[in-house]
């Protein structure tokens, strides 16, 4: 049997080497093919393990040999930066196998924008002048460029959402402290770039154990109230709207959701929002969702100055003159929950575009923060997940962002899953 590497998911390889009708070393070898020719020019890794890789492949094979049928059973796997395989664990144990690092910016990068692969800098596959966005670059270029259907990131600010948008794939944040993580601010949260929602539900089958089961026509769908509804219309059926007033069975199984274009503070341009804002449209025009207006519209304070107070070097050691004020950044961020918190009272998703801006050159935005719409859920904890929304005038993909209540990681990939 053959399949198509570059195109299937982590699902589908594993399947076929679940039930042996591949082996995990030819899936990892036609991986390191592919990388081996189209890297040079991508620079989406900074090392490629290729003898360990297919070692690790040989060992998921004779496990299955074994009679064992590991979830992700040879699955390549691209990890964020030389120590990404500190955190990827339960991947390995999964069946998935690492066949190298993936770039991240190196120092003096201050947008975090590119990536410094081992062939100079990582470009985005839809267009080589263009930034594949940071600072998971190099996760989100391999997966776009179908190196690898997988790959590990890390979101302290957007760094897996904002990458996944502008290089047209899936990325999830997850809730902040769910998973383990080095950072010792508390913003970062652990996440994975995917082509299919699919796969980024099976990554979070596999780190925290979840029952996320794969949406499809005639499945189990996600547990909770709103799964049939989803189910219902991913496979096509009609989900009718009620009219004013009128309760119907499912109406109070679709997830509501609230669209915000700027947060209520950010300078989101024209293209991104409206193409976000149409992606949101067809996923309530297809009955996966329905927008409702909250009681208050949702205005956040920039979470710009307290993002950078609690992230700089000297927020973690002692005051000292010039430091940031930490009182202040805590009284933005504690304005930040309530407001979310009460948007939550009233709606189950968060809908927004990823970026406010599309993708910019490799000299960077300017004075602009291309984070403006993302670290505000590092602030609060949120979990988020990035969605391709469409192409701009540029031919470059923009994203939808969606954001959920604290461990609904379930409700955002059952969602996700409808549009990829």
């Amino acid at each position: 049997m053959s399949v198509d590497g570059g195109q299937a998911s982590a699902e589908e390889i594993a399947e076929a080497v679940g039930s042996r009708r591949l082996t995990a070393v030819d899936v990892v070898a036609s991986a390191l093919e592919r990388i081996g020719r189209v890297d040079p020019e991508l620079c989406a890794f900074t090392e490629v393990w290729e003898e360990e890789a297919l070692r690790r492949a040989l060992e998921v094979d004779a496990r299955v040999a074994a009679g064992e049928r590991p979830p992700l059973a040879g699955v390549p796997v691209g990890v964020k930066g030389r120590h990404g395989l500190r955190t990827a664990g339960p991947l390995l144990a999964a069946g998935c196998v690492p066949v190298g690092a993936t770039s991240v910016p190196g120092p003096g990068t201050p947008w975090q924008t590119w990536g410094l692969g081992r062939h100079g800098r990582t470009v985005n596959p839809w267009r080589a002048d263009r930034t594949p966005g940071g600072s998971s670059a190099g996760s989100a270029a391999a997966v776009a460029a179908g190196l690898v259907p997988l790959a590990t990131g890390s979101d302290g600010a957007g760094s897996v959402r904002i990458p996944a948008a502008w290089c047209g794939v899936v990325g999830l944040k997850t809730t902040n402290g769910h998973l383990p993580t080095s950072d010792r601010t508390g913003l970062a949260a652990p996440g994975v770039l995917a082509r299919r929602a699919s796969d980024a539900e099976a990554y979070w089958r596999v780190m925290c154990g979840e029952d996320v089961r794969r949406l499809t026509p005639g499945g189990a769908g996600p547990p909770g109230r709103w799964g049939e509804a989803i189910r219902r219309a991913v496979s096509g059926e009609t989900v009718r709207r009620p009219a004013p007033g009128e309760a119907t069975q499912w109406s109070s199984a679709v997830p509501t959701a609230v669209w915000s274009a700027d947060l209520g503070f950010a300078d989101t341009d024209p293209e991104p929002a409206a193409l976000a804002h149409a992606a949101a449209l067809r996923l309530a025009d297809s009955g996966v969702i329905r927008l409702v207006r909250p009681y208050t519209s949702l205005r956040l304070e920039d979470p710009a100055p307290a993002w950078l107070a609690l992230r700089s070097s000297a927020a973690a050691t002692l005051r000292s003159p010039g430091a940031p004020d930490l009182d202040a950044a805590h009284r933005l961020r504690a304005v930040n929950d309530r407001r979310l918190s009460a948007l939550f009272g009233e709606a189950e998703l968060l809908l927004t575009p990823t970026t406010p801006n599309a993708p910019h050159g490799h000299d960077g935005p300017g004075h602009r923060y291309s984070t403006a719409l993302t670290w505000a859920f590092n602030l609060s904890g949120h979990p988020a997940v990035s969605v391709p929304a469409g192409l701009g005038a540029d031919g470059c993909p923009v994203g939808l962002q969606l954001v959920a209540p604290h461990g609904r990681e379930t409700l955002l990939l059952a969602v996700a899953g409808a549009v990829s």
